[in-house]
């Protein structure tokens, strides 16, 4: 069990690392909400948002397979940064480097076959006519996402992450000005509507890349960390070790985002309204849920420290902790969600009948923040001691063995409507917090028996 005095002590250090990397996620997070505001503001509100909806996760399930094969940079850069081998950190995001630009064309090249498979799932031609550009628009950025990805996991791992909370910042303003330029055509521009925010978005994401891989230079010149000397040639034992741990990790991002794309696909039946009212509380938790993830990044990186300086009682206590802190935080969130649904919507549209429908899937929105917060922040501190594998069997299991086919039947058998889904991956992220911080105490246990 966690003290006081355990909890006061890691208080300070954690949160100097969490803080620039939530601020980072919330950025992130920022850009998909400023698109939806400001796509919401065309004349067909609904199906703006819909399509922006549809084509955005569909691209991330992709975009976010990668990102989670260059997750085991997490554990090794960390690791090799508190054993002192600084060299070893430079191998890593060298082979990081190699894996962004192999898996580029893989990562691309579906996004062209979305047309046919929207049209198979039966979703609406007026949301596809949008959603299929839109997507093809942001695909241009997965490059520079994927470069982004590889270098922050390297520069967080070993504690620089103001930088990145900096990029991240500075991108949703380069994302805000192209959305007013290209999406409402001003200043000469091509009058784009939704199309014009994919733009934007990619033309973001080339900025990001720019700033990290920028600032990581300047510091090597600065601060002679030989970054340059690194051995440019290849070490399979290296990028199979990448792969082990990201392999699992990618699959259980995959998992996440990807039956978040089904229900998103599937509420798309319902029409438009119902979509729009789902995108708007999907943006909202997803918004909350950027600062469990930030801090699970820290947990992960100070975990990884601790068991590279052969510290097993400073792993664990910095893994307990974090998970507190992402708890309390969740719950926090919960309360606020339950309080306040109509504010929250009337931020996204003035429309009454989205508002409406907004508001009821806020509500289970709200019943699972707690376990999201303990299982995102858990999955980070199992990653910082290299189990990758235990979040992606839970992830499966519990999305899309008990919560996806529960949420369908809710919502088509049962009559349930939209909610009916949001209720089956509310049970999935329950299970999923209370499995994960039980897995978390068995790692703990663990390693202070082998320290």
């Amino acid at each position: 069990m966690l003290g006081f005095q355990t909890l006061r002590a890691e208080f300070r250090p954690t949160l100097q690392l969490a803080i620039p990397l939530v601020l980072a996620e919330l950025g992130w997070m920022s850009m998909a909400i400023v698109d939806t505001m400001m796509v919401g503001r065309l004349p067909n509100s609904a199906t703006a948002i819909a399509a922006v909806s549809l084509g955005g996760i569909l691209v991330h399930v992709l975009a976010f397979f990668g990102g989670g094969l260059l997750i085991g940079l997490d554990t090794l850069v960390s690791q090799a940064f508190g054993a002192g081998q600084r060299e070893d950190c430079h191998r890593s995001l060298l082979h990081g480097i190699y894996l962004s630009l192999a898996l580029t064309p893989f990562l691309m090249a579906p996004v062209w076959f979305f047309d046919p498979l929207l049209r198979f799932a039966r979703i609406s031609p007026d949301i596809i006519s949008v959603a299929v550009p839109y997507s093809r628009a942001m695909a241009w950025g997965t490059l520079p996402l994927l470069l982004y990805f590889a270098v922050r996991r390297c520069m967080q791992g070993m504690n620089m992450v103001r930088p990145i909370s900096f990029a991240l910042v500075t991108a949703n303003i380069i994302n805000a000005v192209g959305n007013w330029l290209l999406i409402y055509g001003k200043l000469g521009a091509p009058e784009m509507g939704a199309v014009g925010s994919g733009w934007s978005t990619a033309f973001a994401r080339i900025y990001l890349a720019a700033i990290l891989v920028g600032y990581l230079l300047w510091y090597d010149h600065k601060h002679r960390t030989e970054l340059l000397r690194t051995p440019i040639q290849p070490e399979l034992a290296r990028i199979r070790r990448l792969i082990a741990l990201g392999f699992p990790a990618a699959l259980q991002i995959t998992l996440e985002i990807g039956v978040f794309a089904l229900v998103t696909a599937l509420i798309g039946r319902l029409g438009a309204v119902s979509l729009a009212g789902h995108q708007i509380a999907l943006n909202t938790v997803s918004f909350t849920y950027m600062v469990p993830l930030g801090i699970s990044s820290a947990a992960a990186v100070r975990v990884g420290q601790a068991i590279g300086r052969r510290d097993p009682s400073g792993a664990a206590s910095a893994g307990g902790s974090a998970i507190f802190f992402g708890a309390g935080f969740m719950t926090l969130a919960g309360i606020v969600l339950l309080l306040f649904p109509h504010a929250i919507a009337r931020v996204y549209t003035p429309d009454p009948v989205v508002i409406k429908n907004t508001v009821t899937l806020l509500a289970a929105g709200a019943a699972f923040q707690l376990f999201d917060g303990i299982q995102t922040v858990a999955t980070g501190a199992l990653r910082g001691a290299g189990d990758t594998r235990t979040p992606m069997f839970c992830h499966f299991i519990a999305y899309w063995i008990i919560g996806l086919p529960l949420g369908a039947w809710l919502c088509f058998k049962r009559g349930w409507g939209a909610f009916g889904l949001w209720a089956g991956l509310s049970l999935a992220l329950i299970l999923i917090g209370i499995v994960l911080l039980f897995a978390w105490r068995r790692t703990v246990r663990r390693l202070v028996h082998a320290g």
